[in-house]
């Protein structure tokens, strides 16, 4: 029996009959396999391997992975004025291994510029990327009012680390802090929050951004008919697009001071004028909670993690709402903190959650049942969530170890430790902007505390060689 020269695979013609499908077929069934299984094809021969290992099939593989709009947005980026030619085997293998992030504060104006009118500082605010710009609206203060502002800074894709702040006088939506503030298209999703009479809202409103040639950036707010069915007045409860036109809310605190742990999904017509409200009861459920996150990491699965329970204890937990059986529900994921290296310091409120590059849940500060503030760096695998939601069983210990939870090194000017700031990616998933929050300050003997608001823009970085 004869051999192929290229590839150690008996056959009575010399060669195996995979060997006679067409390239681009091949190509596209390995887009169907796991990364284990294209390994091992390519261990088979060296035609095969040179396949597997093209740049072609990776790039594939980083838009099947981690969706289209992040490499998109990665190639956009230009280096030294032309766009961006990536080794994507070896960006894939960087993302999969990352273990550290770059932090740098951020010039508001040049320096030994004119003097520029800066966001105050806040917390509890929102902070979004939409049509290229980070916009900044309402929060708390010193003294514990609440700010009405919305502030606008054009970053684009020629960034140079410098951001000019531009206050849009506007008037609405009214003064709050503790709301949440979602990007659905080129549109924001504002709803709820919190006045300094400690009145609950809950109304909804929606933003769009225009750049205009003559008058630079604008936005403007209306607020949108939901009809009569909306969720109770809440604030710091937590939200996130869904699909091109949802929105879920959970938890918050409503009236009274009482936490929830109800969850709502708001339905927006095609033009966003109309919403339509629609509360969503199901069985199990995550208990009542305040001040945790909720990020959108797949078409059909929503992640929830953190907060402070009724009880005031500070919560660990992991929810995964999953719409993938056409039905909508809630999956705990279980994990032991005791496995996880580091694990103890995972519990936290007041944090913040973004999806990176690379399908990963990067999550950053809070605080813990002490009010001690985190300036921490953790990633959640979310490759592994997957993995669990389709296996349908708990990951083992071992696995929970290893797979699920990372703490990630932080180098370069670190923010301080920081509860109730807010972030937000650029589209590449690779930036990560922080603007904000509660800090510890010098203790004065007029203060009963050592708490202080944040002003400052930090920029995070993924650590990549490519």
């Amino acid at each position: 029996m004869a051999t192929s020269s290229s590839c150690s695979i008996p056959y009575t013609n010399g060669s195996s009959p995979i060997t006679t499908i067409a390239q681009d077929h091949l190509f596209s069934i390995l887009l169907l396999l796991p990364l284990d299984s294209i390994f091992c094809f390519a261990m088979t021969c060296k035609k095969f391997r040179s396949l597997t290992y093209s740049d072609s099939l990776w790039e594939s593989l980083c838009r099947r992975d981690w969706g289209k709009s992040s490499i998109d947005s990665l190639r956009s980026f230009p280096a030294d004025g032309k766009h961006q030619q990536f080794p994507w085997k070896k960006l894939y293998q960087e993302i999969y291994q990352l273990d550290s992030v770059y932090c740098r504060r951020l010039l508001t104006h040049p320096q030994g510029g004119e003097d520029l009118l800066l966001p105050r500082p806040r917390a509890s605010h929102s902070l979004n990327f939409v049509s290229g710009c980070l916009v900044l609206f309402g929060g708390g203060c010193e003294g514990g009012r609440h700010l009405d502002d919305t502030w606008v800074a054009y970053v684009g894709n020629d960034f140079k680390r410098i951001l000019k702040w531009n206050k849009i006088e506007s008037g609405i939506p009214s003064g709050r802090f503790g709301h949440s503030c979602v990007v659905i298209g080129d549109c924001l999703v504002l709803f709820g929050g919190i006045n300094d009479h400690g009145d609950r809202q809950n109304d909804t409103w929606v933003g769009q951004v225009a750049i205009h040639d003559a008058f630079g950036i604008t936005l403007s707010w209306r607020l949108l008919d939901v009809g009569s069915i909306v969720p109770p007045p809440r604030g710091a409860h937590a939200a996130c697009r869904v699909n091109k036109r949802r929105m879920l809310i959970h938890g918050g605190i409503g009236l009274s001071g009482l936490r929830l742990g109800d969850t709502w999904v708001l339905e927006l017509s095609e033009n966003l004028h109309l919403g339509v409200w629609q509360e969503i009861v199901t069985h199990p459920s995550p208990p009542s909670r305040s001040g945790h996150t909720l990020t959108l990491v797949g078409g059909n699965q929503t992640i929830l993690f953190g907060g402070r329970g009724l009880g005031y204890e500070v919560l660990n937990d992991v929810w995964i709402f999953d719409t993938s059986d056409g039905h909508r529900r809630w999956v705990q994921l279980l994990f032991d903190l005791q496995n996880i290296p580091q694990g103890l310091a995972l519990p936290r409120v007041g944090h913040s959650a973004n999806l990176i590059i690379g399908g990963r849940l990067l999550i950053y500060g809070g605080e813990d049942s002490y009010r001690h503030r985190k300036d921490d760096f953790w990633v959640l695998d979310i490759s592994s969530v997957t993995a669990i939601m389709q296996s349908g069983t708990p990951p083992n210990p071992e696995r929970s170890k290893t797979k699920l939870w990372r703490q990630l090194k932080s180098k370069g000017d670190n923010p301080c430790g920081r509860s109730f700031h807010r972030a937000c990616v650029d589209p590449s998933g690779r930036n990560l902007y922080i603007f904000g929050g509660m800090i510890d300050g010098l203790l004065h003997p007029a203060e009963s505390s050592g708490l202080r608001f944040d002003g400052e823009l930090f920029l995070v970085e993924l650590l990549l060689q490519c």
